[in-house]
């Protein structure tokens, strides 16, 4: 009897997983792909080539008792990826070549990561479906509270990129909670800013995008001659940007945005105490 099929048809794929430290195929599953007419007919294979394969690595083996009537014992064998190559060329089969292709392949794929995923087991039984709906109930319940958690600070950032108004360096540090050196720090590090003379400037295209501003202005030195220098100021859309951005920031607290449907007032400062 031939131990290989005639008929070349795929009715399996090289699908290897991990066993005993490192990604393996089951020798009957290698054998479907090969067509074998019995696929456990490749152990007869494996055992005539026992010592070659202990040459390609340690054969990982696994006593079982055959399912056919007697319930004679047998021996699985975990093939490794220079195994499975060996026995492939071993079987002569139509094609070894292809498959050796494949094989290749599939456990460069699976070390890579890029193995197939497992598919979710189908429910067989009425307790094992209710099992799963709970579980999938559970899970829409904590991403839609995460959403709820999420909706309000989008909102704020929203509400924050639209509205009127400019901040100071420092004002803008203590706004998304950032050290204002640190803040500082990263504008320079980062080209949102840079050093010309004796003065700080805002980078064109951060200009251009509308996240700063450099604005001039006049004063007198101490000879009391009028000199004339540069501030930068950031836009309520740039200070949303920078909270994404900048380490360790957090967005601008809403308390200080003004209710909708009003004039923004953007980042208000509390009135000064009655002296």
């Amino acid at each position: 009897m031939s131990l290989v099929s005639t008929d070349t048809t795929i009715v399996s794929s090289i699908n290897p997983k991990m066993h005993e430290g490192e990604p393996r195929i089951l020798d009957t599953d290698l054998a479907a792909r090969l067509g074998f007419d019995r696929p456990r007919d490749i152990r007869k294979l494996i055992a005539r080539y026992e010592a070659d394969l202990d040459r390609l690595g340690v054969r990982a083996t696994v006593a079982q008792t055959s399912s056919e009537k007697g319930g004679r014992p047998t021996t699985a064998t975990h093939l490794n990826r220079r195994q499975a190559i060996f026995i492939t060329a071993k079987s002569e089969t139509p094609t070894a070549t292809d498959i050796t292709i494949e094989i290749i392949e599939r456990f460069d794929a699976y070390e890579r990561g890029a193995a197939t995923p497992a598919q979710p087991a189908i429910p067989q039984t009425l307790p094992e479906a209710l099992r799963l709906a709970a579980e999938i109930e559970e899970k829409r319940i904590v991403a839609e509270a995460r959403v709820r958690e999420l909706e309000p600070q989008a909102a704020a950032l929203a509400r924050i990129s639209h509205a009127d108004g400019e901040f100071g360096l420092t004002e803008a540090a203590k706004l998304i909670q950032v050290n204002p050196r640190k803040f500082t720090d990263y504008l320079d590090t980062h080209r949102w800013r840079y050093t010309r003379g004796k003065t700080k400037l805002a980078y064109q295209d951060k200009i251009d995008a509308g996240y700063m501003r450099n604005k001039t202005y006049c004063y007198r030195d101490s000879n009391g001659e009028e000199q004339v220098s540069n501030t930068i100021r950031i836009t309520a859309k740039g200070l949303v940007k920078l909270a994404q951005l900048v380490p360790g920031a957090i967005q601008p607290p809403a308390v200080h945005l003004a209710p909708e449907g009003t004039a923004p007032v953007p980042f208000a400062k509390a009135p000064e105490p009655a002296s």
